[in-house]
């Protein structure tokens, strides 16, 4: 991979970062107004709920930055664009699909045909 197409997998992942810091810091600032005052019961449970599903949102995507930064970290270290199984250069249509990509496409399937197969045992 060339240094453009790295700079170019960079500047994706570090938008995609900010844009879910963003979300996050919109999620606060909506906590941070104050508790729900619905007056039904009806429509206190459905914010209730609304809310959890927002929370958990954001739980997946605090591991997605995780994952994001563990990207940036392997484009610093010369690894980025590698499968970590196998060596083998991740296609860049996959990592344009998916630029957290730690595998290339038949090591991923590999992995995951083995995790069913150990969930089933």
């Amino acid at each position: 991979m060339n240094d453009r197409q790295l700079r170019y997998f960079e500047k994706q992942l570090v938008d995609w970062k900010n844009s879910i810091l963003a979300e996050a810091q919109g999620t606060l600032n909506q906590l941070q107004d104050g508790p729900m005052r619905e007056p039904d019961l009806n429509d206190r449970a459905s914010s209730e709920t609304d809310w959890g599903i927002e929370l958990r949102t954001r739980d997946r995507q605090r591991k997605l930055i995780a994952k994001i930064e563990s990207a940036l970290r392997r484009i610093t270290e010369g690894e980025y664009g590698y499968c970590q199984v196998t060596g083998e250069p991740i296609s860049l249509a996959r990592l344009r699909a998916r630029p957290i990509a730690t595998m290339t496409l038949e090591a991923q399937e590999r992995h995951e045909r083995q995790e069913r197969v150990s969930r089933d045992d």
